[in-house]
């Protein structure tokens, strides 16, 4: 791994890529630094690559496997038919609005039941990967609350909501993103931040796409193999109260390769009651200093779905409003 970032860096402007951290280095001397370095990217990224993050490579690699297999021989043909690839050979050189150049199916621990059958070795496969990334979720939200000087499970806990421990809502987005004919028509996903909390991004290691919007520009999300990427959700930003920010991104469409994409989302219960923490409110002229409003966490959903692909802020005054 090292090898790699030492190639990643002499390629890539490091001050326009993303931050890449090492997650084991909170573990040694090194550890204050690489708290600071979370929350630097948390505070003005939103996005940061995770190296040596504790899932094991020969994990990820059976991941990686299963999902093009996966497409290949469950989804490639369905794709061909499906509504968006009509639309764009329909409608001339016009340019398609409201659609994604992406194939998605989602998994999580209620509609196992419902989870590819036909290739060999998925099920197993993401029963482990998933498991294996909630408890690398419930760490780095430990992280933050450290950061953020909060209780050690304190942004779990809201996300639990009061119904108990383990109502957190975690799942995972297998996506595709196949080659496209005329990239210049339609886009492999339109910009959005994300709803949830926190947002760990299998990506492909050698297919782009992702872009993330960063001071006035889109800036790419170089693959970098067996990386995790991390992603701020708009309820961090809520429970920071603002410190931390949900990033603007979206991912464009490719002629010639199919992207593979695994995101998987630690959220908060649909009934969890999400504000800013107390303790990152500041109080001036005896009023509290809080930036965003009170709200249950299906209502905001409720409003995402309708504004998924808009600024989040028209978002915050609307559920704010409930």
């Amino acid at each position: 791994m090292a090898v790699l970032l030492f190639f990643f860096f002499l390629l890539f402007d490091i001050s326009r890529a993303i931050p890449v951290l090492d997650f084991s280095k909170l573990n040694g001397h090194e550890r204050a630094k690489t708290l600071a370095h979370i929350a630097n990217a948390c505070e003005n990224w939103g996005f940061f690559h995770l190296v040596n993050h504790g899932i094991a490579e020969d994990l990820l690699e059976r991941v990686k496997k299963v999902s093009t297999d996966f497409y290949k021989l469950e989804r490639e043909e369905n794709f061909k038919n499906s509504k968006v690839v009509k639309l764009l050979n329909e409608t001339g050189d016009k340019k398609l609005e409201n659609v994604d150049w992406e194939d998605i199916i989602t998994l999580t621990d209620d509609n196992v039941n419902e989870w590819p059958s036909q290739t060999p070795g998925f099920k197993e496969t993401f029963k482990e990967f998933r498991y294996e990334l909630k408890k690398l979720a419930e760490k780095i939200l430990e992280v933050l609350d450290e950061n953020l000087g909060l209780p050690k499970g304190h942004i779990k806990k809201a996300f639990d909501g009061e119904e108990g421990e383990n109502n957190a809502f975690f799942g995972t987005k297998v996506s595709h993103y196949p080659p496209c004919p005329n990239p210049d028509r339609v886009i492999g996903l339109r910009p959005h931040t994300d709803a949830g909390g926190l947002i760990l991004l299998f990506q492909d290691d050698e297919v782009g796409g992702l872009q993330v919007w960063k001071d006035g520009e889109w800036i790419d999300v170089e693959p970098l193999k067996n990386t995790i990427v991390i992603s701020v959700g708009d309820q961090i930003e809520v429970i920071s109260n603002g410190r931390y920010k949900s990033a603007w991104h979206r991912v464009v469409s490719t002629t010639d390769s199919n992207r593979r994409s695994v995101a998987s989302y630690y959220n908060p219960s649909h009934k969890a009651t999400i504000a800013p923490a107390p303790q990152l409110m500041k109080e001036t002229n005896e009023e509290w200093n809080q930036a965003y409003p009170k709200f249950v966490f299906g209502d905001y959903m409720s409003v995402y779905y309708q504004q998924k692909f808009h600024p989040k802020e028209p978002r915050f005054q609307a559920v704010s409003a409930m």
